[in-house]
């Protein structure tokens, strides 16, 4: 299993209408670096849900329920989306300014590459900020 990022300005759609959903296409990501990770996931693979610009913070994990496939809002190119299904909430959710004072997580491409809408996340980073957050699903 392979870990993930991937963000979303709540006002766009949010952690709440993700868990409304049940499962939902992962649409919109237009950044060519971001589209390959998306390729790269793989059923089963989980990410945490993360909202920017509004809260800036970690509030849930969700798994991948469909890999990439054809983005069907896209007006052209070659641009992927995938499936995503609610996991859980974050019982604590972790902030970016948490996550930036924490020396362990130093390397975490949110903070490296904080423009790419979907990052992969290390074992290590994985299992810290699921600690800070208090996850143990």
């Amino acid at each position: 299993m392979a870990y993930w990022l991937v963000k979303s300005e709540p006002d766009a759609f949010s952690w709440d209408q993700q868990v409304a959903h049940g499962i939902e296409p992962w649409t919109g990501v237009r950044n060519h670096a971001a589209k390959l990770n998306l390729k790269a996931m793989r059923a089963g693979d989980r990410a945490f849900f993360y909202h920017s610009n509004i809260g800036k913070e970690i509030v849930g994990v969700v798994e991948v329920a469909r890999e990439a496939y054809p983005d069907p809002t896209a007006e052209g190119g070659d641009w992927v989306c995938v499936d995503m299904r609610a996991v859980g909430p974050m019982p604590v959710p972790v902030t970016l300014a948490r996550i930036k004072a924490d020396p362990a997580l130093e390397g975490l491409l949110l903070i490296r590459q904080s423009r790419l809408s979907v990052v992969p996340v290390s074992e290590a980073h994985w299992a810290h900020i699921c600690r800070l957050g208090g996850w143990r699903g």
